[in-house]
């Protein structure tokens, strides 16, 4: 059954699948963004984003040959016999667990389905998933660490004394600045955990995938609507993950946080063009900066620092270890076929 050329589970599929990474994974970027702007309209800062989530999406149909994934579809080519109900599936329990405040990783949840059921065309793409989330949570928790642990003695507690003077104008202008580029370096790297679901063309494995135009447009139009519904409600129940960090509903934090990570994410983003999580990478940079800070500085208790990192990481795992079992249990229960790493 299809609904405008688009087959039924696939539009399921996609709909669930833009509303969960919009309402989960988004707040990695945006986090600490509507975090310290909460006192402006929410509207303001869903036009910026939606802007920017427009812009992302033009550049990549005009000028990569319309792969609006940036390549990280193109070892995960669209099902010979179109998307079947387990692939609609995880999107579906990915908002569920979102409802719960689980950091969980969309790109584990969502692209590992495909890349389990993909056969031999797609086999070794899901272990080097997890190489390649694994090295950035590594990559993301050595830059926090290291960082924090030479400017959070001055830096925070600065931060910390002097949070209710008003601050410079350049500090609000240079957060705009790295959140534009750290939603636009995301939004490169999980635009493919919600296209995954849409018909694309592609000579072969490994060469680019390319999406039409109305579907381009039908997608850009969705994610912009969520988008608003997330930003009206102020991140939702994720939100809570970036509220109990040190100083994050500081615009100068915050401005660090993520330009640091902006710049993680690029390096993995140019490296290959495997999916990796980029919640996991938010995650280690988020665990390396709260224990420096304990470590050096008096504002966290190490005790209640670790027990915050270990509860993140302890949810991030309950979801790998839920997208692991999704992706070998539900192609092999439908066609009997056990798949291969």
């Amino acid at each position: 059954m299809t609904l405008g050329g688009v087959e039924l589970f696939a539009l399921i599929g996609f709909m669930f699948a833009a509303y969960a990474v919009i309402a989960n994974d988004s707040i990695q970027t945006l986090g600490t963004f509507l975090a310290s702007n909460a006192h402006r309209p929410w509207w303001v800062l869903w036009l910026f984003a939606s802007g920017i989530l427009v812009a992302a999406l033009a550049h990549s149909y005009f000028f990569a040959d319309g792969d609006i994934a940036d390549g990280k579809l193109n070892l995960l080519p669209y099902p010979e016999g179109g998307i079947q109900w387990w692939h609609a599936l995880p999107p579906i329990v990915l908002l569920f667990l979102t409802r719960f405040g689980i950091p969980v990783s969309t790109t584990f949840l969502v692209l590992t389905v495909f890349a389990m059921s993909g056969g031999a065309a797609t086999e070794g793409v899901m272990t080097g998933m997890l190489i390649k989330s694994a090295l950035g949570y590594l990559v993301a928790f050595a830059a926090g660490g290291v960082i924090y642990l030479i400017i959070a003695n001055r830096w925070e507690k600065w931060v910390g004394n002097t949070r209710h003077e008003e601050h410079a104008y350049y500090w609000t202008l240079f957060q705009w600045a790295t959140t534009a580029f750290l939603w636009w370096t995301w939004l490169k790297q999980d635009f493919a955990n919600i296209f995954v679901f849409l018909p694309r063309t592609q000579e072969e494995v490994g060469s680019t995938a390319m999406f039409d135009p109305s579907l381009i447009i039908f997608g850009g139009a969705v994610l912009v609507a969520m988008q608003a519904y997330i930003m009206a409600t102020r991140g939702g129940e994720i939100q809570k993950i970036v509220l109990t960090k040190t100083h994050t509903t500081d615009v100068r934090a915050a401005t660090i946080v993520d330009l640091i990570y902006a710049i993680v994410l690029y390096i993995f983003k140019e490296q290959s063009d495997i999916p990796m999580s980029t919640t996991w990478v938010f995650l280690g940079l988020l665990a390396g900066r709260e224990l420096a800070i304990s470590w050096v500085s008096s504002l966290r208790a190490r005790a209640e620092a670790a027990s915050d990192v270990g509860s993140d990481m302890a949810r991030a795992l309950i979801g790998l270890v839920i997208s692991v079992v999704l992706a070998i249990g539900m192609p092999w229960a439908a066609t009997g076929r056990m798949p291969t790493f």
